[in-house]
């Protein structure tokens, strides 16, 4: 059977990271953009990351970052990999030494696989709603068919995805991966631990059906 692995993003406590991995979640991400209300300071995140169990990734979030920005946050939390969600060029997003994702935002079929092309050195594509000024997060969905067929093994899919539209999401597209955060939450930032549960078994029985 197919696994379609989950990543649950925006996490800001403890808590939520640790009810996240406890029901299965393979990766946690954490949002190092300022203007993001889910937005978690190093410390804060350094301090989750080292309460997490081994064989869940910890993504750290960025968006049009400076260097220097992304290597302090590099130095003092035990990141895995990196998410970049803004203008960022591949030549940037390899200077770190980690493994990255690239997020796009869904225009058009022939901007997604022009990402997908440039950025062939990131192990993952994550897309996401297109809403214009307005890096991610947005809660909303978009047409799933602009996604190429081709390269579908690093999509990860995101945008307004939660429990009751997360069975059609995957039948649909067969995403590697696919990305949650306002769809498990209670308020932006603090998770709901039932919501959570519940994303993650209709992804389960999702991959059962295909």
């Amino acid at each position: 059977m197919i696994r379609t692995r989950i990543k649950i993003c925006g996490l800001t406590r403890k808590e939520d990271a640790l009810t996240a991995a406890e029901f299965g979640a393979d990766a946690l991400g954490f949002v190092f953009y300022e203007k993001s209300p889910r937005y978690v300071s190093i410390k804060k995140a350094a301090e989750i990351c080292q309460s997490v169990s081994p064989f869940v990734t910890k993504v750290g979030l960025f968006v049009n970052a400076e260097e220097s920005e992304v290597r302090r946050v590099i130095e003092n939390v035990s990141l895995d990999l990196l998410q970049f969600h803004g203008d960022e060029l591949p030549e940037y997003c390899q200077k770190f030494n980690l493994p990255y994702i690239k997020a796009i935002r869904a225009k058009d079929r022939e901007s997604i696989q022009s990402a997908i092309e440039a950025h062939a050195n990131a192990i993952g594509i994550l897309v996401d709603s297109y809403v214009p000024g307005v890096p991610g997060g947005t809660g909303s969905t978009f047409d799933w068919s602009l996604i190429p067929e081709k390269d579908k093994s690093k999509v990860i899919l995101a945008g307004g995805l939660n429990a009751e539209n997360i069975s059609d999401a995957i039948t649909t597209v067969k995403p590697y991966a696919v990305d949650v955060s306002g769809g498990v939450e209670l308020s932006k930032g603090i998770k709901d631990r039932e919501k959570i549960f519940q994303f993650i078994k209709e992804v389960a029985s999702a991959d059962k059906i295909y």
